[in-house]
């Protein structure tokens, strides 16, 4: 991949930053960064503060306390810098448009959305969806594409972009294990361009695979920090109250009980 922004040397920033909705603090003293080419494993329980970090990074939120610069800026100034992928469960899969055509969507935050794409988007569009394997599904209506392939091709849409920073809320939620491969490949060659990638996940095999980092939040910060260091089970069973357990050749996963 070429053409991506030129990055700061932190990518986001979080400074000791507490996040709240109507006043009442939602995750509470967060402190780390996004750097370029590397990724940033965002790991808790379901009502942890993991979306509420996504959409502080995306200006959404408002942040009480400390502060969160993205390219340093603040996240509402700075949304063109971030490639944001929701989950494809989000999207209304009945909508009458191919796979290549969502992908194009990506490119308006280039060209504007007055302009109708040109030969440089129609290419990049093209990459974006060879990068994540369905170069073959580009004609295919989104709707009839499989779950794990929709994901793909949302990842696409925001590469297509070539942004700084991507921001990805839960991509590998019940996707088949060839999507979950293909999204990985994209997301290594994006940070092997320099992109800085932030990934909320519960698949924490998939953490240890893709992030440098790892960012543990239970409605406060557990650890920001390498990922070797932050998904031990002592730490991981505090963040979730006790129900984490290491298994066999070291691959932790979270139960309950």
């Amino acid at each position: 991949m070429t053409d991506i922004d030129e990055p700061a040397a932190d990518l986001v920033r979080f400074n000791r930053a507490t996040m709240a909705y109507d006043r009442t603090p939602a995750l509470e003293n967060v402190d780390g960064r996004v750097v370029a080419g590397e990724a940033v494993a965002l790991v808790g329980p379901n009502g942890g503060g993991k979306s509420t970090l996504v959409k502080a990074v995306l200006g959404l939120v408002p942040v009480v306390a400390g502060s969160v610069t993205v390219t340093g800026r603040r996240p509402a100034a700075a949304r063109h810098s971030v490639g944001y992928v929701p989950q494809a469960s989000s999207l209304d899969p009945e909508f009458p448009v191919t796979a290549r055509q969502v992908v194009l969507m990506g490119r308006y935050r280039r060209i504007g959305r007055l302009r109708r794409p040109g030969r440089r988007d129609r290419d990049a569009a093209d990459e974006a969806l060879a990068l994540v394997g369905l170069t073959d599904r580009a004609k295919a209506r989104f709707g009839t594409l499989s779950g794990g392939q929709r994901q793909r091709v949302l990842l696409a849409r925001a590469l297509s972009a070539r942004p700084p920073i991507l921001v990805l809320d839960e991509p590998f939620n019940g996707v088949d294990a060839v999507s979950q491969e293909a999204l990985i490949t994209a997301l290594e060659q994006a940070k092997g361009a320099g992109t800085g990638v932030l990934v909320s996940t519960h698949d924490l095999t998939v953490a240890q695979r893709l992030c440098e980092q790892t960012c543990l939040v239970n409605r406060r910060q557990f650890a920001f920090g390498p990922t070797e260091f932050a998904l031990t089970a002592d730490l991981l069973r505090a963040c979730y109250g006790g129900q984490a357990v290491e298994l066999d050749a070291g691959r932790l996963v979270v139960t309950r009980g």
